[in-house]
């Protein structure tokens, strides 16, 4: 399994300098390519590789950086072939698709640009790195990271690292190749329900609540339209800057919230079940202003932070048909709309069974899990 490991550089003011021209100019080398890219119809590695090489030489990249910036082109656009065939962007014929494909795509000045080993290298033991640049090697630069980064990296870095410069400062993004860990049969299944009011709900009754979180989107949402309506370039920088800061702060709480999931699942055991949300946002009608709520929350990524951490720990993970969870009893089965009269409140109409809603939800969830993953393990009786 490939992670990606953050570490933070401590240039001087000279290495500084040398790094922003460095990644000036292999972005400015980018869009030269791109630009050829789009006017040839060349889009493979190899292919573009061969087209543009002497032209990156030309503007002073060495061998290996002028390869990395064609590779980067030409995964750009597989990126943006593959956004398109899955609709993306738009139908076909439609404005949007059409100003897409019509012009070549930009890299901005401070893209990351990837680098091996070949023109960056790692000194773990004195916690630097030396890496090129267009005025030659940068020296040993420092770098911080916390002890169990660094531990991964000192045992699982293996291929290229991204040069990153955020908010006035310097990254590197380090791949890692973790071997996986075979998932232990469990004894169970421990059932996480996502959501709004709670971002996750598991069948033990422990509710992440989601009141904290509302609190600050609903700021964020303000200060976005305040923002919005002044439409300066300062007021669109610091949306650009709010943008990042909401982003971060979405990633850290589903960080924390999987974390306490899986470490839960692991101590007990247990898998985990969770619910296939693949296209929630074309099946759930709502309102508006409940709309944007469901819309401007990463569910994905906690589902992924969770399945990824899972598949770290060793931890069995299924999901399960949505359908129904949140109107079905988990006591007796009984499935209608008027067993749940309110967000929180479940109360079966069958056999009066009362419980809060989203942990009746989770336990169906549970119990999907369970019964998905044993018709999956036994044997096929043909």
């Amino acid at each position: 399994m490939k992670i990606v490991v953050q570490v933070r550089l401590f240039p001087d003011a000279v290495q500084q300098a040398a790094l922003r021209v460095t990644l000036d100019l292999c972005n400015e080398a980018a869009n030269v390519a791109s630009l050829l890219a789009h006017q040839k119809r060349v889009f493979g590695k190899q292919a573009l590789q061969r087209l543009t090489y002497g032209r990156m030489k030309g503007m002073g990249l060495s061998a290996q950086p002028a390869i990395h910036v064609a590779r980067k082109v030409a995964g750009a656009y597989a990126a943006l072939r593959s956004n398109i065939a899955a609709g993306h962007l738009g139908r076909p014929g439609s404005r949007r698709r059409q100003a897409v494909e019509g012009k070549p795509i930009r890299f901005r000045r401070a893209a990351a640009q990837p680098y091996d080993d070949r023109c960056l290298s790692w000194q773990l033991a004195n916690r630097t790195v030396s890496i090129w640049t267009v005025a030659g090697r940068s020296g040993p630069v420092p770098f911080r990271c916390s002890e169990s980064q660094y531990a991964t990296l000192a045992t699982h870095r293996r291929g290229e690292s991204d040069l990153v410069y955020r908010d006035g400062m310097w990254f590197l993004y380090a791949t890692c190749e973790i071997p996986d860990v075979a998932a232990a049969e469990p004894d169970g299944f421990l059932g996480v329900d996502l959501g709004i009011a709670n971002l996750a709900a598991d069948s033990d009754d422990f509710q992440h609540s989601g009141k904290a979180v509302s609190r600050v989107r609903h700021r964020n949402q303000r200060l976005r339209a305040k923002l919005q309506r002044i439409g300066t370039k300062s007021a669109k920088r610091l949306l650009k800057r709010r943008r990042r800061k909401e982003s971060r702060f979405a990633a850290d709480t589903n960080h924390r919230i999987a974390k306490t999931i899986v470490t839960e699942a692991k101590r007990t055991g247990r898998g985990i079940a969770l619910e296939d949300l693949g296209g929630i946002r074309d099946r759930v009608r709502l309102r508006r202003p409940r709309r944007v709520t469901l819309h401007s929350w990463a569910f994905h990524q906690l589902g992924q932070h969770i399945a990824y951490k899972a598949k770290r720990a060793g931890v069995a993970v299924a999901y399960v048909n949505p359908a129904y969870t949140s109107q079905q009893c988990s006591a007796c089965g009984h499935i209608t709309r008027a067993n749940r009269p309110n967000q929180s409140t479940f109360h079966c109409r069958s056999c009066s069974f009362a419980e809060h809603a989203d942990r009746n939800a989770a336990r169906n969830i549970a119990a999907r899990g369970a019964k998905d993953w044993a018709a999956v393990s036994l044997p096929n009786a043909a």
